[in-house]
């Protein structure tokens, strides 16, 4: 396995043991990472083209599910901030009225 390979490889699993955590942190900074990765393979000589091509493959699939898990993620926070938003309406209501 060449070095890029793995470090592809590396990258992608640490990527989606953030993504499982919900780490949004961790998976700022491993996309930085993940970018600077891919990049570096290529422009490293290939030895072993169908094993970068399938790092790849399995790195573009994982970022289609984190672009979903992060869609999903944004929606359950606008809605808790629209019920939040809803029950101080209605709290200041109440001291009108109190």
């Amino acid at each position: 396995m060449s070095a890029a390979v793995k470090r592809l490889e590396e990258t992608g699993n640490a990527l989606r043991d953030a993504m499982a955590q919900q780490d949004w942190t961790a998976i700022s900074v491993l996309d930085l990472q993940c970018r600077q990765v891919v990049e570096a393979a290529m422009v490293e000589p290939r030895e072993d083209d169908s094993a970068i091509r399938q790092r790849l493959q399995e790195l573009v699939c994982l970022y289609r599910e984190l672009v979903s898990t992060c869609q999903s993620e944004k929606q359950r926070v606008a809605d808790e901030l629209i019920q939040l938003n809803q029950s101080q309406q209605g709290a200041n209501i109440y001291k009108l009225f109190g």
